[in-house]
């Protein structure tokens, strides 16, 4: 499949298939590729809530409008259920249980208008690209079985369909947040993973109108230069491993898999509090996150992790973390916020590659939570302390998050920064 677009070509990789590399430089937060959605569906929790065409949240104020033909599926208006109605909703009128069943009868209502191709590797259109991707090891035989049969014309071709499904789907999300799943065939037949990539796709919405995977550049990349993403959080520090093995089929190679390999089976977190305290202190230490952040964020070293840290890598303790960060914040509880906040920001820098969206949103949740406590507590002799830190933290959140750009609904994080930003000046 010869492929060319006007940053990145599609050349043979060693063990992989293929690679999309950099003809020319990308800096950091351009736009690498466009892909709108082959097909798509909501997330159970979103439908009623969310356009079932594009995926946007109503106006205030205003109602979805429910189809009248089945009572399942909700548009903004006329033009986004006509968007749909021609090219799939039309043929199936179903009650779903699982994710799969819905986005593969989504999928297969749209291929009944698509003209069967002989040679998928000669066709450039979604649905040849589709089928031209390798195939996963797993299909779920009841999955199919629960396909109307009314979107069933060829058994075999819906077989090498949904053979296709669970290695080559992508999570949609709005603000990071999950809301629904998608089929880019184009991006799933270009990029390869990588748990350090420097790209990552992001989701934009519009009236009537598919979703738009926007694959961003976080950093900037040299002339042939491989552009990888990720397939998945690379947070997942113990389970990713089997489950690029299990669902996609291949072993990560890239350079955070190979030091925590070599690093050794991960011990669990200590259970109790002061050891949990102490080893919060020594991860910041070893990271080089201090009480006050400087100019430049640092870029801490995975391989060289001292073994009595090694059990920050154990998944059980992000999680840990993060409901101890986000509960204190919401509660008021600002020293603790302070602490667990910044032990989670040293363990975002340890895992996550250069500019990742995560750390910018976490970020921005510091400086929230630094100007709550600068509104709300008695600072006498510290407020000026942790006004200096909003900005610092501001800073680096509004850098990281420009370059990931917007995403998803309105009033996301860059309108956060907008907004902060403009009272913390208004304070001063």
């Amino acid at each position: 499949m010869d492929v060319t677009f006007k940053n990145i070509k599609l050349v043979p990789h060693p063990t992989a298939r293929s690679q999309a590399i950099s003809t020319k430089k990308i800096s950091a937060g351009s736009v690498v590729v466009s892909v709108p959605a082959f097909t798509s569906a909501l997330l159970e929790a979103e439908k009623g809530q969310r356009c079932d065409t594009c995926f946007r949240l109503p106006p205030d104020g205003e109602k979805l409008k429910k189809c009248t033909g089945c009572a399942s599926y909700f548009y903004c208006d006329i033009r986004c259920q006509k968007v749909q109605w021609d090219l799939e909703h039309k043929r199936q009128f179903s009650q779903h249980e699982r994710m799969d069943v819905i986005l593969l009868s989504h999928f297969l209502g749209r291929t009944l208008k698509t003209k069967p191709v002989s040679s998928a590797d000669n066709s450039h259109d979604p649905f040849s690209i589709f089928l031209s991707l390798l195939p996963g090891s797993h299909a779920s035989q009841r999955t199919l079985d629960s396909i109307p049969k009314s979107l069933i014309l060829d058994d075999s071709l819906v077989q090498d369909i949904y053979s296709r499904f669970g290695n080559n789907n992508f999570t949609i999300h709005s603000h990071l947040n999950s809301i629904g799943h998608g089929v880019f065939p184009l991006a799933s037949r270009l990029f390869n993973h990588s748990c350090i990539p420097n790209a990552a796709p992001r989701y934009v919405q519009g009236p009537a109108q598919p979703v738009l995977m926007e694959v961003v550049a976080l950093r900037d990349t040299d002339v042939g230069e491989e552009i990888c993403i990720p397939y998945l959080d690379p947070a997942l520090t113990q389970s990713r491993s089997q489950i690029f093995q299990y669902t996609y089929g291949f072993t990560c190679q890239c350079s955070s898999c190979r030091d925590i390999s070599q690093l050794g089976q991960i011990p669990k977190p200590p259970d109790s509090s002061e050891t949990m305290s102490s080893l919060g202190d020594e991860l910041r230490e070893y990271v080089g996150v201090s009480d006050v952040l400087g100019a430049e964020l640092p870029t801490p070293s995975l391989s060289d992790l001292p073994l009595g840290l090694r059990c920050a890598l154990h998944e059980s303790y992000m999680e840990q973390l993060s409901e101890q960060f986000s509960k204190a914040s919401h509660e008021g509880d600002y020293n603790t916020a302070f602490g667990s906040g910044l032990i989670l920001l040293a363990l975002y820098l340890l895992i996550y590659p250069t500019n990742y969206p995560q750390i910018g949103l976490h970020l921005l949740e510091l400086a929230k939570t630094h100007w709550n406590a600068l509104i709300t507590m008695e600072t006498s002799g510290v407020g000026a302390e942790i006004r200096s830190q909003v900005r610092i933290f501001l800073s680096h959140a509004n850098r990281i998050l420009r370059i990931y750009g917007k995403e998803g609904d309105e009033h996301g994080p860059l309108d956060e920064l907008v907004k902060l930003d403009e009272l913390l000046s208004a304070d001063t």
